[in-house]
Order: C-alpha cells, then structure tokens, then sequence
C-alpha cells in the first residue's frame, strides 16, 4: 500500500499523535478524510488546514464517538481508516460517561461504519501501552514487556486507573468485533508520547510534560516509558503500509527513571541550552535506591522500520515546541 492516490480517515485529527498522523500522510500524497467534534472551531482545525497538502487532498468531517452511524460517510471510499479519537482525561468525574462508553462504545461505532465499506483493507486503531503493561505481572529487570501482555480490566478497577481501563476495554472490544467481522485490525500500543506539537493549546500528554517540567509530577513507581510522537505517527503509516503488519505494537524508545529524566532535561538541556547557572538538587543521601527497570520489546516496531528518535531529541525538541507557542519560559 503506497500513498499514491490512496485515501484514508483519521479520527480526532485534531489530537497530539493524530496532528503529525495526517502532516505526514499528505506528505506521502494521501486524501485525508478527518473527523473533529466541531469543524468551526479554528482551535481544533487551523493547525491542519495550513498543512502542506491540505488545500488539495483534506477534507474535514464532524463526527462524534458515541453517535452511532457517525463516521459512515467519512470511511466511505476509504482504504484504510486510523481510528485516534478517544478521550485522554487523567482525572475524570463521571468515568464511564466520560472515558469509558467514548472510548469503547466509539471504536465499535467506527468499526460498524468499516465493516460497510469494502474498499477499507485495513483499520489502524490507536491503544496504549496502558492496555498492555497494566496486569499483576510483576516488572523487573528481567521482564520484557511485548505484545503478548494485557492489562487487567479489575486491577484497573481496583487501582481506579480509568483511562487505562478506558483503553484496555476499547482494544479488547475491538479485537473481538475485528474477529467477528473479518476486519484487519492493527493496534498501536504507544507509550508517553512526547516531541513537538502542531495544536495552538496544550493537550494532555504536553500538560503532564510541563508538570514534569515544574515538579509537581512523579509517576508510579519513578518510572516513564517515553516515545516521540512523530515515531508513534510514523508507525502508523507503517502499519498501514506493510502487508505483513499484524496484530499489536509496543511503541516505547526508553524506559527511564524519573531522576534520569529530569537529569536530561535539567542539566543536559536546560542547564547546556537555556541557564547555565541552573543546577539540578542533589539526590538526598537517605533516598531508597532506584528500583532496577523493565524493559518494552521493541522487536515488532523495528519490524515496520521504525528507528526509535533518542530521549534527548525528543526533549529538547519538545521544549522547543512549547517555548515557540509560549507555554515554556526558561
């Protein structure tokens, strides 16, 4: 499958991975049929209007996830659909109105309106690493974590970690109806996606950055699992594009401490580029030592060709970013 004359949807082409998903789909000479919840909000849309390409060869739909029939006009006349959209809210009120049925109840409206078109050869759904490495399987320095993991849906329950519930329930749901349907269905498990963004405001992985940024964020255990977002957009071409691509992808390019993180982006970035003055605080004497890190095979991901961009870049590539639209000062 090449570019040449194809056409392709992306759900929630507004979004972080989704943005880059379509710069580098016109690249590549495709029509893009994209769908956003509100086509008139210049927010949402200016970003990939005044892409390269766009003019010609992209066209914005309204649609909305929990709509059934929805996206039937948009895949029509498809070859392959990249389905995106799904809401990313780390702290939800209502989880089941506002993570779960979107989530879940969209993807199967998605798939429902693929099934119809039978010029859509394959369907490209963006998951998560949360819908992988979320089980009670215990991560240490010998354990690789692959495709072969799932994450339990009750140990989400019980940790009340809902959009990783969110997204374990919609793959889930999404390889039984693939299976039930005769769908080629290919699943992109990225970890935490970081690199520059094309948006005009903040989304939520940039606002969990800038809370790495001031401090106020430690995850789990002290651990990050970081991608750049232009390797998770380019895997998903990839996908699309490889006949063999099969099944799922772990996308992750660097399991870090987070000590190690902000060393990279304190004193190797921030420190070298922006104040030499700045001095990261020592690591306190008393302090447990760092618990020994997992690792993400990432076997299946250089199988598409993708050659994982290194931390640093991706990091001073993202403060880049965030300086340029003014919501970094350093």
């Amino acid at each position: 499958m090449s570019g040449a004359e194809k056409v392709v949807c992306v759900t929630g082409a507004s979004g972080y991975i989704a943005s880059w998903l379509v710069k580098l789909l016109l690249q590549r000479g495709y029509t893009v049929k994209a769908t956003v919840r509100d086509p008139n909000d210049p927010k949402k849309t200016e970003h990939l209007l005044s892409l390269d390409g766009a003019k010609e060869r992209f066209q914005l739909f309204k649609a909305h996830l929990v709509e059934e029939g929805s996206f039937d006009s948009v895949v029509d006349g498809c070859q392959g659909v990249f389905h995106t959209a799904s809401p990313a809210i780390l702290a939800a009120s209502d989880p089941q109105s506002e993570l779960i049925d979107p989530a879940v109840k969209g993807t199967l409206n998605v798939l429902r309106s693929c099934v119809k078109v039978a010029s859509i050869k394959r369907v490209i759904v963006t998951s998560s690493l949360a819908s992988i490495i979320h089980s009670r399987r215990l991560l240490a320095p010998d354990v690789v974590v692959d495709e072969t993991w799932f994450s339990d849906p009750v140990l989400c329950k019980e940790l009340k970690l809902w959009y990783q519930l969110s997204k374990t329930l919609a793959e889930e749901a999404a390889w039984k109806f693939a299976e039930e349907c005769g769908i080629d269905l290919v699943a992109i498990n990225p970890g935490f996606s970081i690199g520059p963004l094309k948006e005009p405001t903040p989304t939520s992985s940039m606002k969990v950055f800038l809370e790495l940024m001031n401090g106020s964020l430690v995850l789990p255990d002290g651990f990050y699992s970081f991608v750049d977002v232009r390797d998770v957009a380019h895997a998903h071409i990839q996908a699309f594009e490889t006949h063999a691509a099969n099944g799922k992808y772990c996308l992750v390019g660097s399991v870090t401490h987070h000590s190690e993180a902000c060393k990279i982006l304190f004193v190797d970035i921030i420190q070298k580029l922006y104040h030499p003055s700045f001095h990261l605080p020592e690591k306190d004497e008393d302090d447990k030592p760092l618990r020994p890190l997992h690792k993400v095979s990432q076997d299946k991901a250089k199988s598409l060709g993708i050659s994982f961009i290194p931390l640093e870049v991706s990091f001073r590539d993202t403060i880049e970013s965030l300086k340029e639209k003014g919501f970094l000062t350093t």
